[in-house]
């Protein structure tokens, strides 16, 4: 258990490298299905 707060205290930015990694991913997926689902609503009319 020591172990375990002893490398939180040494690694505190693993949360902010995991934020960021995220918002990497998410936002072009985001921005793809957002503009998939456009051109698809453009064929059905």
């Amino acid at each position: 258990m020591n172990n375990r707060i002893e490398t939180q205290a040494v690694h505190p930015s693993n949360k902010g490298l995991l934020v960021l990694f995220w918002a990497y991913v998410l936002i072009p997926l985001a921005w793809g299905v957002t503009n998939t689902l456009t051109q698809a609503i453009k064929l059905f009319q």
